[in-house]
This record gives C-alpha cells, structure tokens and sequence, in this order.
C-alpha cells in the first residue's frame, strides 16, 4: 500500500504557473502509475495526466501543451508543473496510484490509491 501527499498548491493569476508535488511512502513508486486529477466545486473529478513506470505520458486534451508530468522513482515523488494557468484550472488537485499496467489510465476508478488533494486557485 502507498500513502500519497500533494503540496505546491495556491492562488495565481492567469497566465502563471504552479509545480504540485506528491510525496509517496510505504511503497516504492516504481510498482506504480501515477496520474493528477482534479475536481472544480459541482463538478465530477477529472483526469488532467498520467505517467508510466517507463514515464510514456497522456495528458487530458485541456491541459495539453501546458502542463507537465514527471516522477523521480528515487525520491519516491511525483510532480505536475503547471503554466499558462486559466480560471478554469481552478480545482482540487489530486494524486493518484496504480500498480502498473500496460495502459495508461484515465478514469478515478481505475486508480488504487489517492492523495488528500490540494487547492489551485486562478483568478483573471
């Protein structure tokens, strides 16, 4: 079983960046994919990018081009750098787990594992 801790979130205008973190214990990251979702208030949660083992990549259509996914499977940490922020990125982001797998996931339901979530505010 993994623990996950996101950090790194905050208030930004638009046109800023923000780099979240997700911190795992208990297990190494490397028996693991590992993605980023978020959730605006009245909405459903939602997939924003995943990242493999081997580090092959997916990112949601919305954030394509502007955000960025990477892991350090020494440090046991995951990160989601974020620029060119809209008001619509505005959300609790998570980090999620899941043992590895020959396809990248995208829906919650697939993902084993979640972080408690931390705020991303973007103001125009």
């Amino acid at each position: 079983q993994v623990q996950l801790v996101e950090s790194g979130g905050g208030s930004v205008q638009a046109g800023g960046s923000l780099r979240l973190s997700c911190a795992a214990s208990g297990r190494t990251l490397r028996s693991y994919d590992m993605g980023w979702f978020r959730q605006a208030p009245g909405k459903e949660r939602e997939f924003v990018a995943a990242i493999s083992w081997s580090e092959r990549f997916y990112y949601a259509d919305s954030v394509k081009g502007r955000f960025t996914i990477s892991r350090d499977n020494v440090k046991n940490m995951v990160y989601l750098q974020m620029n060119s922020l809209k008001p619509e990125d505005t959300a609790v982001y998570y980090c999620a787990a899941r043992p590895l797998s020959s396809v990248l996931a995208v829906r919650p339901s697939d993902y084993n594992y979640w972080g408690q979530g931390t705020q991303v505010t973007v103001s125009s």
